[in-house]
């Protein structure tokens, strides 16, 4: 039986939550939590441009994108719930904001993974972050209308943007994905319309699992081809002892 929460992953796009946190969804469900995927859009814009060459209408490309996120999500033993909030632009709005405190409070997950607040190569990537973030806070609320009880404090965890060097992305958690590393590999193969991007996070998967391997000592024996993820804390760590 499952010891904690579930996992609670908001993510703009559906290539999102499978190229930065496949690996720790993967972990997650192999542990026997359960981890839910709120994907806000369909990515029908700004993140599939090779089905708009291919001379799709907007249904269809959401359509792709829907089955190619119910796919990866299943490779990776999640739920996922689609909101088609909008693509580029992301667009808040009262019933979408309503629709995620819902969503929180009747989770209350143990721990959130979102997108980290600075994109400029996507609009739609920190708009994701803040409103899981407005949310969060929200369905903590007591006054805020809504269905079920209030959450606690979850700890949020921002994945790694594409590209972190002009992001202002420090990580500072490397998580150890080894043990579900061909879970994820799976579900980055489901998605056909950005499959050019399938390389990169491989190599990006070793490149953190070597700096997983160098921060880690020889106690966690760590294997050879290790592979990790790279996230940073939102909010502090609460701990009686430091380790």
């Amino acid at each position: 039986m499952p010891t904690k929460g579930p996992l609670l992953v908001i993510t703009a796009h559906p290539g999102d939550f499978v190229w930065r946190a496949g690996g720790a969804i993967a972990l997650a469900t192999q542990s026997g939590q359960r981890a839910v995927i709120a994907c806000l859009s369909f990515g029908e814009r700004g993140e599939s441009a090779s089905l708009w060459r291919e001379g799709h209408s907007l249904d269809e490309v959401k359509a792709v994108r829907r089955e190619e996120g119910e796919k990866a999500a299943g490779a990776l033993g999640a739920e996922v719930v689609f909101f088609d909030a909008g693509d580029y632009p992301l667009v808040e709005t009262p019933e979408l904001t309503r629709s995620l405190v819902d969503l929180y409070r009747s989770l209350h997950p143990s721990v959130v993974l979102t997108h980290a607040p600075n994109d400029p190569y996507n609009i739609d990537h920190p708009v994701a972050g803040q409103i899981a973030l407005r949310t969060r806070i929200l369905a903590q609320a007591a006054g805020v209308p809504g269905d079920g009880e209030v959450i606690g404090a979850p700890p949020v965890f921002c994945f790694e943007p594409h590209q972190p060097e002009v992001c202002d992305f420090r990580p500072d958690v490397l998580l150890d994905i080894t043990p579900v590393w061909e879970l994820k590999l799976s579900a980055m193969r489901s998605l056909g319309a950005q499959g050019h991007l399938v390389e990169y996070y491989s190599d990006l998967s070793r490149r953190r699992g070597v700096q997983a391997k160098r921060n880690s000592g020889p106690n966690l024996g760590l294997p050879v081809d290790a592979y990790a993820e790279a996230y940073q804390r939102v909010y502090p760590q609460v701990t009686s002892e430091l380790d």
